[in-house]
């Protein structure tokens, strides 16, 4: 999973902390906009600040927020403007109400969000997408574990062929959720790297899809964004 920020030290963890929840203190009331991730995609309301206490700052969320920071343990906090941050904020769950929308968050540090960097939406897909994977007359098994229009993580087996920089010509096979219909997209793609030790086997491709592809691509990653977004509507009720 990609890792959409970095932790920063500005003088020792436990100063930062307290450095951030004195700046706080003078925000009450104030709207922060938090940052979590369900299955690749942002989520991302305004938050306000309601109180302080005992080293934890208590904040009325949204509640899809709530449901996310529930998953997640934790969550980032963009720098506000014209306020004493000048980096983002990362903050560990201590309590989380999804009925009363309402999130306790503690052992502040700074961050600085990483996430801003990506060009394309990923999705990640709860059932793996076949993909024929031909190279040098061998046929690779693999699978689609998420997907942009950038590229793709596959799931394979045997990685000796799949090296760095090597174009291939996946075919995916992109099924309809509503009608079950399934599209095969043939497009070029490169070798960007493996990642593992042992199989599985991650290899990261980019894609190099032609105008078709790229819209068939497009519409399959939209109705994967719908349904995720529906899971989070529908997560715990």
């Amino acid at each position: 999973m990609f890792q959409y920020f970095d932790k920063i030290v500005r003088t020792t963890p436990y100063d930062d902390a307290l450095m951030i929840l004195q700046h706080m203190k003078g925000m009450i009331g104030k709207k922060f906009s938090f940052l979590n991730y369900y299955k690749e995609i942002p989520v991302s309301y305004d938050a306000t600040l309601l109180a302080i206490e005992n080293e934890m700052s208590e904040f009325e969320v949204h509640e899809y927020q709530a449901k996310v920071v529930n998953l997640e343990k934790r969550a980032l906090i963009y720098c506000p403007e014209k306020s004493p941050f000048s980096d983002d904020i990362l903050g560990e769950a201590f309590y989380i109400n999804v009925n009363r929308k309402k999130v306790i968050l503690c052992k502040f540090s700074y961050a600085k969000i990483r996430s801003d960097m990506r060009r394309f939406v990923r999705v990640v897909l709860d059932k793996p997408l076949e993909v024929e994977l031909v190279i040098e007359g061998h046929p690779i098994e693999a699978s689609v574990l998420d997907i942009s229009l950038g590229g793709a993580a596959l799931k394979v087996i045997d990685a000796e062929l799949l090296l760095p920089g090597l174009i291939v010509t996946p075919c995916l096979k992109l099924s309809d959720p509503g009608s079950g219909r399934v599209t095969e997209v043939e497009l070029s793609a490169k070798v960007v790297r493996i990642v593992g030790d042992s199989a599985p086997f991650t290899c990261l491709l980019e894609f190099q899809p032609d105008k078709i592809s790229q819209q068939q691509i497009a519409y399959f990653i939209n109705q994967r964004q719908v349904e995720i977004i529906k899971e989070l509507k529908e997560l715990g009720n």
